[in-house]
């Protein structure tokens, strides 16, 4: 898997905001099968910086319905990935 498919997106949302903000933890989108492994060597060589750890967690999709007829939206991963003490953030996701 190349690093362009593990990462899929950066999620920025108020928690996440607080979170990059107080302890220089930063939250991806990333594929459903990736490993916590391949999330790091992803974050290291994308973003020039040294990945403490990683922690996961699947979100379920929710249940839609419109009229009679139900779907389901798709399952999807997401990853907390904490910096290194002296590392910073990538310029780009500073003022997000």
């Amino acid at each position: 898997m190349k690093q362009t498919d593990v990462i899929r997106a950066a999620l920025i949302t108020e928690k996440t905001t607080v979170l990059r903000e107080a302890g220089q933890i930063l939250v991806f989108q990333v594929a459903l099968h990736a490993t916590k492994v391949e999330i790091k060597r992803a974050v290291e060589q994308l973003l020039k910086t040294k990945v403490e750890s990683v922690r996961t967690a699947i979100m379920h999709g929710k249940i839609k319905r419109q009229g009679r007829f139900a779907g389901q939206r798709p399952d999807w991963k997401k990853a907390y990935v904490r910096l290194r003490a002296g590392e910073q953030v990538p310029e780009f996701l500073e003022g997000a």
